[in-house]
C-alpha cells in the first residue's frame, strides 16, 4: 500500500489530532467584530500566529517524524526551509530527542537562523534560494543517510497539518466557509481533504499571492505546472512549484482560488494590528486580504492565519507603507517667502484642521532669488484620506499651492 493512501483518512487526522497535542498549544477561533462588519459575514481567525514557534508548520513536522520508525529517526532529519518550516522540524525533533539538520539559503535572515539553532538543529547556510538549499539537502541526505522530510509534498506531514481543520470543527462545526493559504499546497491539502470528510458542503477556498500562484495555474492546466518567476511580499507562500504527490487531493476538494496583491497584504497587516493587536506575517495575512473577495453575505468564515514570524524591518517597512496607502501619513510641499513668521503661518493652517506635524525640512536654496521662495516640505500624520484633503484645502486658501510629494519617513 502507498504511503498516500495510508494517510489523509478521517482515522489518520484523528490520530493526527491526538498526536500533535503533545506539542502544540491551544489556538482558539477569534471572532472579529471588524472584519465580520466589514464583509457581512461572521468571520473567525484561526490564529496559528499565536502557535509554538510561530506558525501551523510545527503540526505537520511533529505528526511526520511520529510515524517514523526509531531506525529512521535515529538516523537523523533533514529538511530544507528558508522559514517556518525550518523551527517546525527542529523543534518537533527535538521534542523526540533526534537530531536535525536543516538546509537553509544564505539569505535567511539571521533571526530565523538564530532561532532554528536555538530549537538545537544543526543549520547548513547553502545557495541563494529555497531550490538550491533544498537540492543540498537531498545530496546531504544521500550521504549521511538522513531522513528527509518535505516541507509540503508529503501525506503525513499535509495529515498533521490538517489537525487545524479538526480544531475549527470542533468550535465552530456550522462553519461555511474556510480560508487557507497555499504555498506548495500542503496545508490546504490537509485541511480541505479533512473538511470534504467532516461536511462535503463546507467550501475550502485556496488563497495565493498574485504574484505566486502556482496553484492557480496548476489547476487551470489540470497537471502541476511550474511559474517562471515569483514575485511576492508573502515570502512564506512565493512557491513556484507545488506539491506533485499533494496535487489530486487539492483537484478533489478545493472549491476555488482567490489571489491577493501585495498591496492589500499591506493593509491587511495594519488592520489586525490595529483591531487585533496581532502581528500575522504576510502569507498568513493572504486570508484576511481575501475576505473581501469573498463574494457571500450571512456565512460562517474562518480564515487561517498560517503564521506570525515577521522581522522588525519588514514590519517597519509594512507599516510604514501601509499608513502611506491609506493616506494617513503624507507629505507636502509648500514655497514661502524667507521671512520671519512664515512658519508659524503654516503651523497655524495646519493646527486649524488637526493636522500632526511629524517631520519638517527647509530648503534655502530651492531658489536663487530666496526673497521670492524657500521651500518647506512637512511630513504630516492625518485620520485618512478625507482629513488630508482638508488640511491641503486649507493651505490653497491660505495661498501656499501645496504639492504632494514622496513620503519617506
Amino acid at each position: 500500500m502507498m504511503e498516500d493512501e495510508r494517510m489523509l483518512t478521517l482515522e489518520k487526522f484523528e490520530e493526527a489530532a491526538e498526536t500533535v497535542k503533545r506539542v502544540t498549544q491551544e489556538t482558539k477561533l477569534v471572532y472579529s467584530e471588524y472584519f465580520s462588519a466589514q464583509s457581512g459575514n461572521r468571520v473567525y481567525f484561526k490564529p496559528e500566529n499565536m502557535q509554538l514557534t510561530g506558525a501551523y508548520k510545527l503540526r505537520g513536522a511533529y505528526y511526520k517524524i511520529s510515524t517514523l520508525s526509531e531506525e529512521e529517526r535515529s538516523r537523523g532529519l533533514i529538511t530544507a526551509s528558508a522559514g517556518n518550516h525550518a523551527q517546525g522540524v527542529a523543534y518537533a525533533a527535538k521534542a523526540y530527542g533526534c537530531k536535525a539538520v536543516i538546509v537553509m539559503p544564505t539569505t535567511t535572515p539571521l533571526m530565523k537562523v538564530n532561532r532554528t539553532k536555538g530549537y538545537g538543529a544543526e543549520v547548513v547556510l547553502w545557495g541563494d534560494v529555497y531550490d538550491e538549499a533544498c537540492a543540498k539537502a537531498y545530496e546531504l541526505a544521500e550521504e549521511n543517510g538522513y531522513t528527509f522530510i518535505h516541507p509540503f509534498d508529503d501525506p503525513a506531514v499535509a495529515t498533521g497539518q490538517g489537525t487545524i481543520m479538526m480544531e475549527i470543527f470542533k468550535e465552530l462545526p456550522l462553519v461555511d466557509y474556510v480560508l487557507v493559504p497555499i504555498g506548495g499546497g500542503g496545508l490546504a491539502t490537509g485541511v480541505s481533504t479533512l473538511a470534504k470528510l467532516l461536511n462535503p458542503k463546507i467550501h475550502v477556498i485556496g488563497v495565493e499571492p498574485a504574484g505566486a500562484n502556482c496553484m492557480q495555474e496548476s489547476l487551470k492546466a489540470g497537471k502541476v505546472v511550474t511559474l517562471d518567476t515569483v514575485n511576492t511580499i508573502a515570502d512564506g507562500t512565493a512557491v513556484k512549484t507545488p506539491g506533485s504527490v499533494i496535487f489530486p487531493y487539492i483537484q478533489e476538494n478545493i472549491d476555488d482560488i482567490i489571489t491577493v496583491k501585495d498591496e492589500e497584504l499591506v493593509t491587511a497587516f495594519l488592520d489586525m494590528v490595529e483591531n487585533h493587536k496581532m502581528v500575522v506575517e504576510n502569507s498568513g495575512l493572504l486570508t484576511v486580504a481575501a475576505l473581501k473577495h469573498l463574494d457571500v453575505k450571512g456565512k460562517k468564515v474562518v480564515s487561517i492565519l498560517s503564521g506570525g514570524n515577521m522581522d522588525v524591518i519588514t514590519m517597519s517597512s509594512v507599516v510604514q507603507n501601509g499608513l502611506i496607502s491609506r493616506d494617513r501619513i503624507f507629505t507636502v510641499s509648500v514655497l514661502l517667502p524667507d521671512k520671519p513668521g512664515e512658519l508659524s503661518r503654516v503651523s497655524h493652517v495646519i493646527a486649524e484642521e488637526s493636522g500632526n506635524v511629524i517631520k519638517l525640512e527647509h530648503n534655502q536654496f530651492v531658489s536663487i532669488n530666496r526673497n521670492a521662495a524657500v521651500e518647506l516640505r512637512i511630513t504630516l500624520e492625518a485620520f485618512g484620506t478625507e482629513h488630508k484633503q482638508q488640511i491641503l484645502s486649507a493651505l490653497e486658501r491660505e495661498g501656499y499651492k501645496p504639492k504632494l510629494v514622496r513620503t519617506i519617513i
